[in-house]
């Protein structure tokens, strides 16, 4: 339902009287001058005028920039017309709808529908759509608002019946895009344009929310695990190349005995004593030195 035109109903009423006045003067007030008694006839022909003058200004439509109206000529569509200034012949020509070509935006919502894998959810997808061809709109189909929105709900359950519960939650923008080409495919027949589809919420039971999230959970550790025995592999490898090529440089091995030595010295609370292997004082010296410092920390 459309509100009521005021610039119509004023240009209509304006014509009316540009009409009816002169005529009621030219045929109505001579009668009544010369004929007092022939007061039927005088009510008839002013019937007849007002009848008259309403129809001609019924021709003039005011159509607004986010309207359209589609004509019929004796019955058959001759396409849809405005916006602005529209004069419409009578009695050849009928108005069979004005249709709103605005962008709209609907919702639709399927509830404890199944998923793939056989779990109910709650989905709730918006719609937007504009007529892009009234004249389709308005005789192809008698309601496509109506219809419209059944193809939109009856593609939102197809949707998720065709995908599990993860894509739903994950991917809601490639379900959005699918659902959108389901939904204009069937909407093009009505000379409706879906622009945009957008699902605004899945709904899932609390249980299954708990569950995913321990999945969740379970799912990153493992990969946590992977990761980190992949690092050890590689460390393996490298070490066992690393020994090998060691065992065939003696001087290489020195240095690298040297460099671990270097290392350990750099602690604050350790003292490195370096003497031959076979070296008898050697051994002495760093037992006694191990046995100060034990007798100290105690």
């Amino acid at each position: 339902m459309f509100r009521r035109n005021p610039v119509q109903s004023f240009i209509r009423n304006l014509v009316r009287l540009v009409i009816l006045v002169p005529l009621w003067l030219l045929l109505v007030w001579s009668d009544i001058a010369r004929f007092e008694s022939m007061y039927v006839w005088i009510a008839v022909k002013s019937i007849a005028l007002l009848w008259f003058a309403n129809v001609f200004a019924k021709m003039f439509y005011i159509i607004p920039q986010w309207q359209r109206i589609v004509l019929l000529r004796l019955g058959r569509s001759v396409g849809a017309r405005g916006p602005g200034v529209i004069i419409v012949p009578p009695f050849i020509y009928s108005l069979a709808r004005t249709i709103d070509i605005r962008i709209t935006t609907y919702e639709v919502k399927a509830t404890k529908t199944l998923t793939k894998d056989n779990i109910p959810v709650d989905v709730t997808a918006a719609v937007e759509l504009e007529v892009e061809n009234p004249e389709r709109a308005a005789i192809d189909v008698q309601n496509y608002w109506k219809t419209t929105e059944w193809a939109s709900m009856e593609a939102l359950k197809s949707i998720i019946g065709r995908n599990d519960l993860r894509p739903l939650l994950s991917e809601t923008n490639r379900i959005a895009t699918d659902l959108k080409k389901i939904i204009d495919n069937e909407a093009v027949d009505y000379g409706v344009n879906v622009r945009a589809v957008r699902i605004t919420d899945v709904g899932t039971p609390p249980s299954l929310i708990e569950e995913l999230a321990v999945i969740a959970r379970a799912e990153r550790a493992a990969k946590a695990k992977i990761i980190q025995a992949e690092a050890e592999k590689t460390v393996a490898v490298s070490l066992s190349e690393a020994s090998e090529l060691l065992a065939h440089q003696p001087d290489a091995m020195q240095l690298r005995q040297i460099q671990a030595i270097l290392d350990i010295s750099k602690e604050e609370s350790s003292m490195v004593i370096i003497y031959p292997m076979d070296s008898l004082t050697g051994k002495q010296i760093a037992s006694a030195t191990a046995g100060n410092q034990t007798h100290l920390a105690n």
